[in-house]
């Protein structure tokens, strides 16, 4: 997929439509910045953001992806299936934001402990390290897994779980 024919392609379809890159980021939830950077090629919009394209602009999601009109309709099987795997990434993106929801409550409720043990000081000792090293563990956790570093890790992640 040539990402600078995709962004140019984008641009022109909004060009057709008469409309700024600010009035596509209200219509799509981005941020104008975000509009900008699918258009000059520098980052690609997600799956879900692309079919809703597709429907909005009326092309077809093959022209979207290819970066020009083609004269062939995509066929329905290639739509459903294209429609599973978005929805496949949506399920996966949804359970890993409420996993790190999870981790960031219970690194706040450590760090409330650890901060009740240290006004009352009895923060020295097994429990009161405990609470702390959780806390920071888990804010560690959060920026690793919000950095954009966070699926080439999930990516080796299931590589080494799947050789075992």
């Amino acid at each position: 997929m040539d990402q600078d024919k995709l962004g140019h392609f984008l641009k022109e379809l909004r060009n057709e439509k008469k409309m700024t890159q600010e009035d596509l980021a209200e219509q799509f939830g981005v941020a104008r910045r975000t509009v900008s950077r699918w258009e000059t090629g520098s980052n690609l919009p997600d799956l879900d953001i692309l079919m809703e394209m597709s429907d909005y602009y009326d092309v077809d999601l093959r022209e979207l992806l290819d970066g020009e009109r083609k004269n062939q309709k995509m066929d329905k099987e290639l739509e459903e299936t294209v429609i599973k795997v978005a929805d496949y990434s949506n399920d996966d993106k949804a359970k890993l934001t409420k996993r790190m929801h999870y981790l960031f409550i219970a690194g706040l409720l450590a760090f409330t402990v650890f901060v009740i043990l240290y006004f009352t000081e009895k923060d020295d000792n097994f429990f009161g390290g405990l609470c702390l090293g959780l806390a920071f563990g888990m804010m560690a956790v959060g920026v690793i897994m919000t950095s954009r570093y966070a699926m080439k890790i999930r990516t080796c992640k299931r590589k080494l779980l799947h050789m075992q």
